[in-house]
């Protein structure tokens, strides 16, 4: 693997502080990873899940960790807003990832506009039934949703469609 492949992997991997079960290649956040080979310096390139996200600063500085530990001798993450992210991002497999803790996965913006998305059917992660009911705007951060299903009663979290 070469070092560019192998700087983008540690960044791909780190966890995300919010989701820790999730990595920010997951959630699709890493925008490029570039090396300089000579000086081993690294660049990197992210958009966070949200402008104002809480946990960005940590996100930057788990990064740099990940990589200085790994060897790399500088390392400059710079925040990109634009494009904006959207939950499109998130990779199969950190939806299947969510949906196994629980969480609903956000419906997919790509074929609709927002406010569809927003009201289209959650299955519950739990039975996997659309008998679901929003109970709430914002759960545990401001980037998920709270829902009931009625067919399991289980509460559970949603991820909004950004």
């Amino acid at each position: 693997m070469n070092v560019e492949h192998r700087a983008a992997a540690i960044v791909a991997a780190v966890p995300d502080p919010e989701l820790p079960f999730l990595t920010i290649g997951d959630l699709g956040m890493v925008r490029s990873v570039a090396v300089d080979g000579a000086h081993s310096r690294v660049t990197v390139a992210i958009s966070p899940t949200f402008v104002g996200c809480p946990a960005t600063d940590a996100i930057v500085s788990d990064i740099r960790a990940a990589l200085t530990d790994s060897g790399f001798t500088a390392v400059d993450v710079r925040i990109e807003l634009s494009p904006p992210w959207s939950s499109d991002l998130i990779t199969q497999q950190g939806r299947a990832k969510l949906a196994d803790a629980g969480i609903a996965p956000p419906a997919c913006l790509a074929a609709s506009t927002f406010e569809a998305a927003l009201d289209a059917p959650v299955a519950c992660p739990l039975c996997h039934s659309l008998l679901t009911r929003r109970t709430g705007e914002f759960g545990a951060t401001p980037c998920r949703m709270t829902y009931v299903c009625a067919s399991c009663r289980e509460p559970f979290e949603a991820i909004k469609p950004i």
